[in-house]
């Protein structure tokens, strides 16, 4: 646990993957609580081939949840998380960037107002998951 957030370190590989994705979600998390205030409830990073899917649980924040209720305030939580993610989206690739030792090839993130889960998607430029199976074996 770290910050109040469960932190779940991946699949039954552990490991070295294990240790990278933990790595993720921490800073992921650090990151967002520095930027909004807040962070989520929970988050668990996946190295799934070439791409590292960071999964966030409770995202929203109380005045978010609040406007989440009506259609123009869901549209306006869209609109201001496009807003920010577009401002944090080079730091949120350097953190996965730094802890793979890939480059981000490219990253798309969307939230949802209806469960405030918020997913990441970083595309690698090479299939991380086969090169740390290769390096363990």
């Amino acid at each position: 646990m770290c910050c109040g957030v469960g932190i779940d370190a991946g699949g039954p590989q552990g490991g070295r993957k294990g240790q990278i994705e933990s790595a993720i979600t921490g800073a992921m998390i650090h990151y967002q609580a520095g930027l909004t205030g807040h962070g989520p409830t929970e988050a668990r990073t996946y190295i799934l081939e070439d791409m590292v899917i960071v999964r966030f649980k409770g995202s929203l924040s109380k005045v978010e949840q609040h406007l989440a209720q009506q259609p123009e305030g869901r549209k306006l939580i869209k609109e201001m998380r496009v807003v920010l993610r577009e401002g944090s989206s080079a730091d949120l690739q350097d953190i996965v960037a730094q802890e793979t030792g890939c480059q981000v090839v490219s990253s798309h993130s969307d939230i949802s107002t209806r469960t405030g889960e918020r997913i990441e998607i970083y595309v690698l430029d090479r299939n991380l998951e086969r090169d740390l199976r290769r390096r363990s074996d």
